[in-house]
C-alpha cells in the first residue's frame, strides 16, 4: 500500500539530478514543484533556478511548474523563469499533472516530475504515471501543516528505503 507513495527516485536536491541521463533516456518534458524544491517557500526565481531553467531549455527539455499556491505565487515565479504553469493545481490529484503534459506536448513516458514532498508530489505524479523524483527540501522552516506531514513522510521514507534494501539483496 506505502508502494503508491514511494518515489521512483530520490536525489538530495533538483540542482543535484542528473538531468543530461534523463535527456539520454528519452525524457523531454520536466514539471517541478516550486516551494521547498527549486527556492525557498514564497521566494521569488533566484540566480540559481534561473540558470537551471537556462540549461535545461538549452538541454531541450519543455519545463513546468505545477504548484498548489495561488496565481500570483506561481505566476511571478514562472514569467520570471520564462516557463508554463498552472496555479491551484490540487495536487495530488493527477488532472493537472495530466494538463501540464498536454500544454507540454509530452506523455507519461517522456515526463519526469520533481517535489520534495511524498504526500502532494510524489503520489499526485504516481497517480499520473509520470516518473517521479523526490528531493530533499531546501528550507526547514515551513508552514505548520507541512511540518505535520513531514512526520508521516519520515515514516514512508524509512519504509522506501528499507524496500530498496530488500530489493538490492534480492
Amino acid at each position: 500500500m506505502l508502494e503508491n507513495l514511494y518515489p521512483d527516485e530520490t536525489c538530495s536536491s533538483a540542482y543535484e539530478i542528473d538531468y543530461e541521463q534523463f535527456r539520454e533516456k528519452g525524457y523531454r518534458a520536466i514539471i517541478y514543484d516550486i516551494d521547498n524544491t527549486l527556492v525557498e517557500h514564497g521566494a521569488p526565481a533566484n540566480e540559481k533556478s534561473l540558470q537551471l531553467m537556462e540549461r535545461l531549455k538549452g538541454l531541450g527539455f519543455e519545463i513546468m511548474v505545477l504548484s498548489n499556491n495561488k496565481e500570483p505565487r506561481v505566476k511571478s515565479f514562472a514569467d520570471d523563469s520564462g516557463i508554463g504553469y498552472i496555479f491551484k493545481a490540487g495536487k495530488p490529484n493527477p488532472k493537472q499533472y495530466q494538463a501540464a503534459m498536454v500544454m507540454m506536448g509530452s506523455n507519461t513516458s517522456n515526463t519526469l516530475f520533481v517535489g520534495d514532498q511524498i504526500f502532494t508530489d510524489i503520489w499526485g505524479a504516481k497517480k499520473a504515471g509520470i516518473h517521479s523524483v523526490l528531493v530533499g527540501q531546501i528550507a526547514k522552516h515551513e508552514e505548520i501543516q507541512i511540518v505535520l506531514k513531514r512526520i508521516l513522510e519520515k515514516a514512508v521514507l524509512y519504509f522506501y528505503k528499507r524496500s530498496i534494501k530488500q530489493n538490492a539483496g534480492d
